[in-house]
């Protein structure tokens, strides 16, 4: 039997308070993938993080949802970093974390801030909106209002992306069953709907993701799919945005997160995509396996 201990941290936070949480296990060298899971499924979490040694980045970072191993996550990131951070593992500075989405850049800025690099966009096709309609329950002649596709994007995870017009998006009902079968048959890991903001709201747009294939209904803050997004607008609305993008996320689950995204392109070409945020632990849990 091996006990181990479980960080709790919330990522993305707003002065401390939202946020998406993820468990955050340091030293899971010597831990099997069966056994990783029942972390997970003991945490309950969207994700919970695994760090371990690496021969040559930093560090090596498995990611379990409560079903099953997912290549890469945004939140569960940070999550971990911050948690490095705070128990004197790291400084600030830049690191190197190995995951199945590749070797991905991780800087720690002053008190703290984290930004993660992740992988150029691979844009992966598009969906017509009345496929789209019946998934989140929004007439297809709105969706097809904002003369945007919805299309698939992967920045580590294929996340849809999905446009809606503004005063839509707390509106969506989407039909789990319908979702997780469709994210199954098309390979997909969540439908990441958003909203643009006015200009003078200071945010550029507010999302939802919805994961129901990996157990998660709704979550408040994805990391990956608001990389794919900032990628998205740069493509789709080229000059409408600078370079530097802040989203909201999770406004209609009262636990509100905020997510900076930066992109360095060549005319619309993605060269760089990093997600920032800030991460607050809020407790510790106990496992035995």
């Amino acid at each position: 039997m091996k006990n181990v201990e479980a960080y709790l941290v919330n990522s993305f936070t707003v002065n401390g308070t939202g946020g998406n949480p993820a468990g955050v296990v340091l030293h899971a060298d010597d831990l099997t993938r069966q056994e990783k899971l029942i972390i997970a499924q003991a945490v309950g979490y969207s994700e919970t993080a695994f760090v371990s040694q690496d021969n040559e980045a930093d560090f090596a970072l498995s990611f379990f949802t409560v079903t099953g191993e997912v290549d890469f996550c945004g939140h569960a990131t940070l999550a971990a970093f911050s948690a490095l951070y705070h128990k004197g593992f790291v400084t600030e500075g830049q690191y190197i974390q190995r995951t199945k989405a590749g070797l991905l850049h991780v800087t720690i800025e002053p008190l703290g801030h984290i930004v993660m690099a992740q992988a150029s966009p691979e844009y992966l096709g598009e969906f017509n909106p009345e496929t789209i309609s019946a998934l989140i329950g929004i007439d297809k002649t709105v969706l097809e209002s904002t003369q945007l596709p919805h299309e698939v994007i992967s920045t580590g995870l294929p996340d849809l992306i999905v446009p809606v017009p503004h005063g839509y998006l707390d509106k969506i009902q989407v039909n789990e069953t319908l979702l997780s079968d469709f994210c199954k048959a098309h390979d997909l890991v969540s439908l990441h709907a958003f909203e643009l903001c006015e200009k003078d709201s200071g945010l550029t747009a507010s999302c939802r993701n919805f994961a129901p294939l990996f157990g998660i209904p709704e979550e408040s803050a994805t990391g990956s799919a608001s990389g794919a997004l900032a990628c998205y607008l740069t493509k789709h609305c080229h000059g409408e945005h600078s370079n530097d993008f802040i989203f909201e996320q999770g406004r209609a689950m009262n636990c509100v997160s905020r997510i900076t995204a930066t992109v360095e392109s060549d005319d619309q070409t993605v060269i760089k995509v990093r997600v920032g945020g800030e991460a607050h632990a809020f407790g510790m849990q106990s496992i035995s396996v």
